[in-house]
């Protein structure tokens, strides 16, 4: 299988190749020629598999230029040797009949991004054996949150690789901002800046496709990568699961082979219901894909509407994770949905670029209404969901999962559809505490500083704080910097010494 460019047909480069470069030479994103598929007998059998296994299988299919002993290597590092809390990896909860939660968060931060970036690394480093051998790789990472922590943890020490992360410094949780400045390792290196998330990323793809500084790293035989959802490898992972979740469905008896499902997604940059789009495509039977956003609701109107426009108000919210105005994941189902339209494609990025704004075509359109369901709430909704969600069920969100469970209640509420249903579920609820503890006792928050809230949750809930996250309570920041988005690159070479 071959890799092309969103916004260059005539790109074609290895899955190896895809994955060590990150983002193609024009700004492009790599997507594969075609989508493998997967038969029900396919999906039963991979039913009968661990957690593990069904990594591996599915990986094969992406990946061709892997040889199958690489590719288990990569998923036994990655999920195996204790690291995440569960042994099923991606365990669904049972939240009513037909709803299921799928609980993304059982690795080492806590954090959706666990299941990506945990194999990442692994990913990485063979790739790059394949296409750049002796060139050491620096990852550059944007975060809104937990991406930073996890692609920090999956890469710490990692031979041949540096990371360097920028954050907003106004736009993630105290225990999110803990989690990145204490970080551990050699090979690391954390930044925040004075903006959002959206200057964070824009900053980040400039230096990516700055053919200056390329030459510069190349001097020192360097070259970029991502860990961002941009890089195929980050994408990959995450289709994983929501196969697993279909074939967990079948296994306790919740569904029968070839029932649809609804798939609920919380997200900001596209990346984690891009993924369920792809499993769709496999052969995974998803009636709708819901796509769930806070007050920044730019997704909700394009998906209604059809027109993506970036000028609007930006809010700083509980549900930090998904505070982003530019979904870079949109550019690669706009290339599925235009039947594979690079010049289209291009287009659209570029209007989007000047203008800050672009309206996709009928026939785009049309696909993208005949599939995808969207809505969105604000700060107040979250919170009361979270409080009604625990008293009802005894679960507890976080803040983010919160907006995918009260945009499917509207959605089921509206359409009547009953269609058995997941719901990506994407931190624990201890990343937020501040928001959490508010939602189940208003007003307890109050003078205290952010390990008297987890204790406060605990004590409140019933439920425990991981011990990763407890253990922050005494750790020091190693990385205090916080620098101007116009001064990035220099925040660049200056970690890189």
């Amino acid at each position: 299988m071959f890799y092309t460019s969103t916004r260059d047909r005539s790109i074609r480069v290895s899955s190896a190749q895809a994955i060590a470069h990150g983002i193609s030479a024009e700004g492009g994103l790599f997507v594969p020629e075609e989508i493998p598929k997967l038969t029900l007998d396919d999906i039963l059998s991979l039913a009968k598999c661990d957690y593990i296994t069904r990594a591996g299988r599915i990986l094969r299919l992406y990946l061709t230029d892997f040889t199958p002993e690489e590719i288990d290597s990569c998923v036994s590092k990655a999920y195996g040797s204790g690291k995440f809390s569960s042994e099923k990896i991606a365990p669904l909860h049972k939240l009513e009949d037909g709803v299921d939660i799928l609980e993304l968060w059982k690795g080492p931060t806590c954090a959706f991004k666990d299941m990506a970036l945990q194999l990442l690394p692994h990913l990485l480093t063979v790739a790059s054996s394949k296409s750049e051998p002796g060139k050491q790789i620096v990852i550059l990472v944007a975060t809104s949150g937990d991406t930073g922590k996890a692609a920090l943890e999956g890469f710490r020490d990692v031979a041949n690789t540096r990371i360097l992360v920028f954050y907003p410094n106004d736009g993630v949780s105290p225990m999110q901002k803990l989690q990145m400045t204490t970080q551990e390792g050699a090979n690391v290196g954390v930044c925040a800046i004075e903006g959002n998330f959206d200057d964070a990323q824009n900053g980040v793809k400039a230096i990516f496709t700055d053919k200056g500084i390329a030459a510069k790293l190349a001097e020192k035989n360097m070259m970029f990568s991502s860990a961002n959802s941009i890089n195929w490898g980050r994408l990959v992972p995450q289709i994983v699961y929501y196969v697993s979740a279909y074939c967990d469905m079948i296994e306790s008896g919740e569904i029968a082979p070839g029932d649809k499902i609804n798939i609920v997604v919380p997200t900001g940059n596209f990346g984690n219901i891009l993924a369920a789009y792809y499993a769709r495509e496999m052969g995974v039977p998803v009636n709708k894909l819901i796509c769930a956003s806070n007050a920044n609701d730019v997704l909700t109107e394009f998906i209604r509407t059809g027109r993506y426009n970036r000028v609007r108000s930006f809010y700083t919210t509980i549900s930090p994770s998904m505070d982003i105005l530019i979904s870079s994941n949109l550019e690669r189902l706009l290339f599925l949905l235009s039947g594979m339209d690079d010049r289209l494609v291009a287009e659209w990025m570029d209007e989007l670029k000047k203008t800050g704004e672009y309206e996709v075509n009928g026939e785009v359109f049309s696909a993208l209404s005949s599939l995808f369901e969207a809505g969105c709430c604000d700060d107040k909704q979250t919170k009361e969901c979270i409080a009604d969600t625990f008293e009802k069920y005894k679960y507890l969100c976080d803040t983010h999962t919160a907006v995918a469970v009260k945009v499917y209640n509207d959605y089921r509420a509206r359409s009547g559809d009953e269609t058995p249903v997941v719901i990506a579920s994407t931190a624990n609820p201890f990343k937020f505490s501040k928001a959490v503890l508010d939602a189940v006792s208003p007003g307890m928050t109050e003078g205290m500083d952010e390990f008297d809230m987890v204790l406060g949750l605990h004590v409140e809930t019933g439920e425990d704080c991981p011990e990763q996250l407890a253990n922050l309570r005494d750790k020091k920041p190693r990385f205090t910097r916080c620098c101007k988005k116009e001064d990035m690159e220099q925040a660049v070479f200056d970690m890189l010494s």
